[in-house]
């Protein structure tokens, strides 16, 4: 096998509660996970040595900071170095949006690049290369369409996806970067009174993720007050995406992008027309049922 075709998914946060700041600056979380069908795509081709990235569409930064080459360069030097990779990568999920576009590339590329070296790297140990990384990673790495996490977000729990539905995404012209999103959480979150007691996680039955009904019915993102503070305007998209009657709608993340869940296409597209294109991008999608495909070969690549 000299090349591998892989879809990295977007993911929405069914539910986001930041529970705690560590001393190392890391946060402890409980948040739901789910994917999107939304995805960027890699293309992942051996080479005689070292990692080099073409992207399709936005700019994504520096190539060394990119998670996909670092996720890369982690499973070569795990299995020797024993050649490289060109790695291209066709961007489609928006960035700093709150959708883990740029994790979950980070996992496709440590599955693709292990696939090209014969899968050397146990999984077991390709799930602590996605940690590593980030705890988003963790998550796109495990393959699941749905997981509960905890901690940082890497302590995980898969669960059964319910069934697809039409979804619709909404992105302002502003950015969020999940680490200004974090700190505007430590601004309000200093000095908590001595009679507040620590949040703890919430304890969920089987049956609160099984349905998207239920799913509606569960607690929000910490990081909406936090988010719409600072930009009034990602406030008034969510507000008026919540008009157009979806059974679901939180703030993707860390923000900044709105994602919504209808129970029927014509519903979704009604959204579409009476949000329109002026003031945000809309871009639809469905919400994901089933465990990620995993790389592809490509025949026919030298």
């Amino acid at each position: 096998m000299t090349a591998v075709r892989v879809a990295a998914y977007a993911k929405i946060n069914l539910f986001l509660r930041v529970l705690a700041r560590e001393t190392s600056g890391f946060h402890q979380i409980e948040t739901a996970f789910a994917l999107l069908e939304l995805a960027d795509e890699l293309t992942v081709r051996r080479t005689d040595s070292g990692v080099t990235l073409e992207v399709e569409g936005p700019d994504v930064g520096p190539s060394d900071e990119n998670l996909a080459v670092r996720a890369a360069r982690m499973v070569l030097d795990a299995t020797g170095n024993r050649f490289g990779v060109a790695i291209k990568l066709t961007k489609r999920i928006p960035v700093r949006a709150g959708l883990g576009g740029g994790s979950s590339d980070g996992a496709a590329a440590l599955h693709a690049v292990n696939a090209l070296a014969g899968n050397a790297v146990p999984r077991h140990e390709l799930h602590h290369f996605a940690a590593r990384l980030g705890a988003d990673v963790a998550f796109f790495a495990s393959g699941a369409a749905l997981a509960l996490a905890w901690g940082r977000g890497e302590r995980q729990f898969r669960m059964p996806a319910p069934p697809s539905l039409p979804a619709l995404v909404a992105i302002p012209p502003v950015q969020v970067a999940t680490p200004d999103a974090y700190a505007w959480w430590d601004e309000q979150n200093r000095s908590p009174s001595p009679s507040t007691p620590p949040r703890g996680p919430v304890t969920l039955d089987a049956d609160a993720l099984a349905t998207w009904g239920s799913i509606g019915r569960l607690g929000g993102n910490d990081f909406e007050a936090i988010v719409f503070a600072k930009h009034p305007d990602v406030r008034t998209l969510y507000e008026r995406m919540a008009e157009t009657g979806p059974i679901w709608v939180r703030l993707c993340g860390s923000g900044s992008a709105i994602a919504a869940v209808f129970k029927k296409e014509s519903e979704r597209d009604d959204a579409v027309q009476r949000m329109g294109e002026k003031r945000q991008r809309l871009v639809t999608t469905t919400t994901r049922s089933l465990v990620s495909d995993g790389p592809q070969p490509i025949e026919g690549i030298a």
